[in-house]
C-alpha cells in the first residue's frame, strides 16, 4: 500500500511539474526553437539538418549561451553588466597574444584568461560597492577601459598564430556535437545547480528580490553584488575561451557584437530586470532563438542590421509585456499590494 501511495504521489508530482512547464516561458521558447529549426531545414531543402550544418550551428551557439548566462547572473541581483563584450574581447585577445607572441601553452593561457576575467569581474563588483555608484556607470567605465586595453594588445592586426591545441578543441565535434557547445551546456548545468541548490545561490536571489528583507535576514547585499559580478566575469572568461577556440583569429572586433545578445537571452528567457529571478533553461533556449535568427539571415542573405532590429524589438516587447503584466497584478484586487478601492470596507 505504501508503495502504491508513493508511486501515486510521484505521478501526481510529475503531472503537476509538466503542467507548470507547459505554461512557462521555457516551454514557449522550446516550441519556437523546434518550429524555427524545422522551418529553416525545409527552406534549405534539408541541408540545414545535415551533420556539417548542425555542427556549425551548435559551434557558434556556445558563446551566446555563455554571455547570456553571464548577464543573467548580474541581473539576478538587480545589476547591469555593460562590459560583457569588452571583457570577453579583451580576454580573448589576451589569450591569443600570450600564445602567439609569447609561446605560452594553451592550458596555461586559458587559466590566465579565466583568472583575469574573474579578477576584473571581482574588481568591478568591489568598485560598485565601495563607491556606491550605479552599476550601469561602473560597468560602462569598465567597458571603455577594456576596449582601450584590447586595442593596445592587438592594434589593427589579427592574432591567428596561437596554439593548435586550442584550435583542435574548437573544431572537435564527436557525433557532430562541438565540444565548445558541450562546454556551454555544462556551464549552464553547473550554474543552475549553484543557484538552485546552494545557500550561496539562494542568497544571491534573496538579495536581488528584496534587498531590505535580505539585510534584515543577515544577508550582506553588498557581498552578493560582488559575488554576482565575479561569477559573471568567470562566465565571460569561459565565453572568451570558446570564442578564441572557434574563431580563425582574434582582433579588436571580438566581443563588439556581444552586448545585445547578452541582454536578449536572459530577458527573452524570462529574467526580470528588477532582480530576484533567474531562468537558466529559458536563457539557453532564448540563445537558440537568437542563433536561429542569425542563421536565417545567412540563409536568406538578409542585411545584418535587420537582425539587430528584430532582436531589439523582441527584447523591448518582452520588457514592456512583463511590465504591463506586473502592473495588472498590482492593480488586481487579489494582489496583496493592491490599494483598497473607494467605498470598500474600512
Amino acid at each position: 500500500m505504501n508503495r502504491l501511495n508513493t508511486l501515486s504521489g510521484q505521478r501526481s508530482w510529475a503531472i503537476g511539474a509538466l503542467r507548470r512547464f507547459s505554461r512557462s516561458t521555457a516551454a514557449m521558447l522550446l516550441c519556437v526553437v523546434v518550429a524555427g529549426y524545422v522551418a529553416l531545414g525545409a527552406a534549405s531543402s534539408g541541408s540545414f539538418f545535415e551533420g556539417p550544418s548542425v555542427r556549425v550551428f551548435l559551434q557558434y551557439l556556445a558563446t551566446p549561451i555563455l554571455i547570456g548566462l553571464a548577464q543573467m547572473v548580474a541581473l539576478c541581483v538587480g545589476q547591469l553588466n555593460l562590459a560583457v563584450g569588452a571583457l570577453g574581447g579583451f580576454t580573448a585577445c589576451l589569450m591569443g597574444v600570450l600564445m602567439a607572441d609569447h609561446g605560452m601553452p594553451a592550458g596555461l593561457a586559458v587559466i590566465v584568461g579565466l583568472s583575469t576575467a574573474t579578477a576584473i569581474g571581482l574588481a568591478t563588483g568591489v568598485a560598485i560597492v565601495a563607491t556606491q555608484i550605479n552599476g550601469f556607470i561602473v560597468t560602462l567605465a569598465t567597458m571603455t577601459i577594456l576596449l582601450g586595453a584590447q586595442y593596445r594588445l592587438t592594434g589593427t592586426r589579427t592574432v591567428d598564430g596561437y596554439s593548435r591545441t586550442l584550435r583542435d578543441f574548437g573544431s572537435a565535434a564527436p557525433l557532430n556535437t562541438p565540444l565548445v557547445f558541450v562546454t556551454a551546456l555544462v556551464a549552464a548545468a553547473l550554474l543552475a545547480a549553484f543557484m538552485y541548490r546552494t545557500v550561496a545561490g539562494r542568497r544571491l536571489l534573496a538579495a536581488g528580490g528584496n534587498p531590505l528583507a535580505a539585510r534584515l535576514s543577515g544577508i550582506s547585499t553588498d557581498r552578493q553584488i560582488v559575488v554576482a559580478h565575479t561569477l559573471s566575469g568567470l562566465l565571460i572568461g569561459v565565453a572568451a575561451v570558446t570564442a578564441t577556440a572557434s574563431l580563425p583569429g582574434v582582433n579588436r572586433s571580438v566581443g563588439g557584437d556581444w552586448l545585445l545578445p547578452s541582454f536578449a537571452a536572459p530577458i527573452i528567457g524570462g529574467v526580470a530586470l528588477t532582480g530576484g529571478s533567474i531562468a537558466v533553461l529559458g536563457t539557453v533556449l532564448a540563445a537558440f532563438v537568437t542563433r536561429l535568427i542569425d542563421a536565417a539571415r545567412a540563409q536568406f542573405s538578409l542585411d545584418p542590421s535587420w537582425v539587430n532590429l528584430l532582436i531589439g524589438l523582441v527584447v523591448l516587447g518582452t520588457v514592456a509585456g512583463g511590465r504591463l503584466h506586473q502592473t495588472r497584478l498590482e492593480k488586481s484586487p487579489q494582489s496583496p499590494t493592491a490599494l483598497p478601492q473607494k467605498g470598500g470596507a474600512q
